[in-house]
């Protein structure tokens, strides 16, 4: 079993910048890909970005690329989301993942954290 565990979110205004954090714990972290998805009221929930486990490989949405930033510090066991240009469109509840490989489809991903709220005010 992996345990994930969101921080980092909160308010920011338009034109802002965050930075998630997921720590991970109880499996081996450097083995598994990553995801950072989000999800808004009444919305599907969506990949926002992905890193494979050396982190070699990243993947973004669209509507992200350019403003997020996925990282990943294996020797930490941890994950990172920067997000820069924030836009109210990014307002959603953000869930770290963890999955054997980089995938857009949601079911594939095998532990998933609690969420942390983005809020992105115009």
């Amino acid at each position: 079993q992996v345990q994930l565990v969101e921080s980092g979110g909160g308010l920011v205004q338009a034109g802002g910048s965050l930075r998630l954090s997921c720590a991970a714990s109880g499996g081996t972290f450097y083995r598994y890909a990553m995801g950072w998805f989000r999800q808004a009221p009444g919305k599907e929930r969506d990949i926002v970005a992905g890193i494979s486990w050396s982190g070699g490989t990243t993947n973004y949405a669209d509507s992200v690329k350019g403003r997020f930033t996925i990282s990943r510090d294996n020797a930490k066991n941890m994950v990172y989301l920067q997000m820069n240009s924030l836009k109210p469109e990014d307002t959603a509840v953000y869930y770290c993942a963890a999955g054997v490989a980089l995938t857009r489809r949601e079911g594939a991903w095998n532990y998933w954290g609690q969420g942390t709220q983005v809020t992105v005010s115009s």
